[in-house]
């Protein structure tokens, strides 16, 4: 089993890197197959909804509810071989999500590879989040350690550094989480800072206010931008993402849509039946990752979404969910 995954891990790491041709179909097939084969509570769902070994094509492939990260053990190789687990995180009594990995160069490279195809900004950056040293169980993190190095973490120990934001004399790109970048403006507004940073610079954030006790609309967010960095809003993006995935989906600007890479698809459905919805209309986000290799290809998310031809409008965490995630922990340890 371990020459198989190492094989698979080749195929898919080569392909996300444009070293090989792939068809996404035959792929994500593939990778069900692997996992049916390889990770018993997979197997055991996949029966339960109806689908064997063999799937006729990448949609007949079930997706996993997120919340089966907290009560199943993920994995289509051996306990002995997981290099890295990251974590959800939880409150008393709702228990975290865990992803489990073999190997974390197929994730980093679907990070960068993500980040490139998008047309995201080159950098440099300013990172305010914790680095993955700091939070080694963070998704989140460890993809932003795979965009910018060390030195570009200006958050240390959740203090952020202004002095470091005050410095900047070529354009920059922040990443954060919205609630850091909140963070940020009230302590610039408490030292009655308002900064100007050099044309060309942008942001991306990423993360919802769910458990937070704040809803604000994107549109607000981007004008805080604008009114304490001189950041328009259409040099800021929104990142998707979440811990049970590889990879990220991206959108420019307070009313873009996101879209992701090739090696993914998000498909809007309908709560009940999982059909996909018309276009226009609001469903669940289901998510197939080619990037998860050694977990599940299929993720049923907790989010709401409107489809827009190959790509969606995000409209948030379904009212019933839990609040978790990623984001949600780099939050927290930034406001200790």
């Amino acid at each position: 089993m371990q020459q198989d995954a190492a094989d698979l891990e080749t195929q898919v790491l080569s392909w996300i890197r444009g070293n090989r041709p792939a068809n996404f179909h035959e792929t994500v097939l593939r990778l069900h197959m692997f996992q049916f084969r390889h990770s018993a509570p997979y197997r055991a769902f996949c029966r339960q909804s109806g689908v064997g070994e063999r799937a006729e094509s990448w949609r007949q492939i079930p997706c996993l509810p997120q919340d089966a990260f907290k009560h199943a053990d993920l994995r289509s190789f051996p306990v002995e071989q997981t290099m890295k687990t990251f974590r959800t995180s939880g409150t008393t009594g709702e228990g975290f999500g865990q992803h489990h990995f073999r190997t974390l160069e197929i994730y980093e490279a679907a990070a960068r590879e993500g980040w490139r195809r998008a047309d995201m900004p080159a950098g440099p950056f300013l990172v305010i989040a914790p680095h993955p040293g700091e939070a080694p169980h963070s998704s989140l993190s460890h993809m932003l350690g795979a965009l910018a190095p060390r030195k570009d973490f200006i958050a240390h120990g959740g203090v952020i550094d202004i002095e470091r934001l005050r410095s900047i004399k070529e354009p920059v790109c922040l990443l954060g989480t919205a609630l850091g970048f909140l963070n940020l403006f009230e302590v610039m507004d408490k030292q009655g800072l308002s900064l100007t940073l050099p044309a060309g610079s942008s942001a991306m954030e990423t993360g919802g206010y769910k458990g937070s006790g704040r809803n604000i609309s994107r549109t607000d967010l981007y004008a805080m931008f604008g009114e304490r960095l001189g950041i328009g809003p259409d040099d800021i993006y929104n990142e998707y993402g979440m811990t049970e995935l590889s990879s990220q989906f991206y959108a420019r600007g307070p009313q873009g849509l996101h879209r992701g890479p090739f090696w993914a698809r998000a498909v809007v459905t309908d709560p009940v039946t999982l059909e996909e919805v018309a276009e226009g209309e609001t469903g669940i986000l289901l998510i197939y990752d080619a990037a998860n290799v050694g977990s599940v290809v299929g993720i049923r998310t907790q989010d709401l979404a409107v489809k827009r031809g190959d790509a969606f409008a995000l409209l948030g965490r379904d009212p019933a969910a839990l609040p978790r995630g990623c984001s949600r922990a780099a939050d927290e340890w930034m406001s200790r």
